[in-house]
């Protein structure tokens, strides 16, 4: 595994702070250590935490710089506060429906695949990432999701992603965005973490193309290199101006959990910033229900499942709840079979009725024949059908997508 130079740390009031320091952490009033990397770059900085009645920080006294030479590795510091602080927002509900918000969410689900393709070029060529290029993908997801998040839902459930390494991180970044609003997290910060989600993994891009795809078990070795990723993520982001401090903070803490068995630092519980708690989760839940080169793909309930017996030593037990309660039991674009033998699509979920979502039937398995598209609410009492299974297309040897198109008009 990659080594870091031991940093000589020491505590300092408020009092003592100037710009060009590097601060690695924030001393609350009754002792908590808050985690947050980054330079003092600008007075304000300063007077944020004063406003937050922070009156001890750690510094790593060798990194102080004249603030015009200070790395652009991160941004200026930004005061990340505990769960319970973090500012959150309403936001006015849209009436755009899922089918008229597809077109543009299908569109740009497959421009992410370009940006990615961008990305994984510079990365290999040691060049400079161009942030700046990257941001309106992910502020477009951002605001998709907003207007409708089921459309893009649906969309990284059914559609063909291309290598898993894509695929995942556009999942990631559509199911944290999701996730931080349904938490009512300010937009500018869900912007923020979907940016870090979408390049979370970019440091697999500089590991073994046969390391990424092989269909073997892996030994101690390589899982060792493939841990790696996370290091090699944040080195790649070291000449890059202009990211974001959230964005490099959840890339950096995304495989870290609460007993203090994640990598690459070892962090354990309050340790752990709520975002990196976050996306801790939506990375194994999709790595789990995407599937990987070696492990096959797993239904979203046996994926909840799995992230329960995760907590809560390893992850968040009460985010996992808000997660399940966010996504639903029945996430939207999962194929389903009723009791009836009518196949078709979640394509809403019923929060108050977990297990009662939409189901858009377009096929009876019983007669293996296409039926009129019909939406049904099966928390309606004239609909005597409930969900009897999850189903993958290859079980009655469906073409999903062309379904999908022809039952959502995209």
């Amino acid at each position: 595994m990659l080594t870091k130079k031991m940093e000589k740390e020491q505590t300092i009031n408020i009092s003592q702070l100037q710009l060009g320091m590097y601060v690695k952490g924030i001393i609350k009033n009754d002792g908590e250590i808050i985690k947050s990397e980054g330079y003092i770059l600008a007075s304000k900085s300063i007077e944020n935490l004063h406003s937050a009645g922070i009156s001890k920080l750690i510094i790593v006294q060798e990194k102080t710089k004249k603030v015009e030479k200070v790395d652009k590795v991160f941004n200026d510091i930004v005061v990340t506060l505990p769960r319970s602080e973090h500012k959150t927002t309403e936001y006015k509900k849209s009436n755009i429906t899922l089918e008229q918000e597809l077109t543009t969410a299908n569109k740009l689900y497959q421009a992410t695949k370009a940006i990615q393709e961008k990305i994984i070029a510079s990365i290999k060529q040691k060049e400079q990432l161009k942030v700046t290029e990257i941001i309106p993908t992910t502020d477009a997801i951002v605001a998709s999701i907003f207007r409708n998040q089921d459309a893009l839902s649906c969309l990284s459930r059914i559609n063909d992603k291309g290598s898993y390494l894509m695929g995942h991180s556009t999942n990631v970044a559509i199911l944290m965005t999701i996730f931080a609003k349904y938490l009512t997290l300010a937009k500018p910060i869900i912007e923020q973490l979907a940016l870090g989600a979408f390049l979370h993994d970019i440091g697999k891009v500089l590991l073994p193309t046969e390391l990424l795809t092989t269909k073997k078990l892996i030994t101690e070795q390589e899982q060792e290199l493939l841990d790696s990723h996370v290091q090699l993520g944040i080195k790649a982001l070291e000449s890059t101006p202009s990211i974001s401090h959230i964005a490099v903070r959840i890339i950096n803490e995304h495989h870290e959990r609460l007993d203090g068995s994640g990598f690459p630092l070892g962090l354990k519980g309050k340790q752990i910033d709520l975002y990196s708690r976050m996306i801790a989760i939506v990375d194994r839940y999709d790595g789990m229900v995407s599937g990987r080169p070696n492990k096959k793909p797993m239904f979203p309930i046996n994926a909840f499942k799995a992230l329960i017996n995760e907590a809560p030593d390893k992850l968040d037990e009460e985010l996992i709840e808000k997660f399940i309660q966010c996504i639903g039991i029945y996430p939207v674009g999962t194929l389903v079979k009723l009791n009836s033998g009518k196949i078709g699509l979640i394509s809403k979920i019923n929060n108050k009725k977990p297990l009662n979502p939409h189901v858009k039937v377009f096929y009876n398995a019983r007669l293996s024949q296409v039926v009129a598209i019909e939406e049904i609410d099966l928390s309606r009492s004239k609909y005597k059908d409930q969900i009897d299974c999850c189903i993958r297309p290859d079980d009655f040897s469906l073409d999903l997508l062309a379904f999908f198109k022809m039952a959502f008009g995209e």
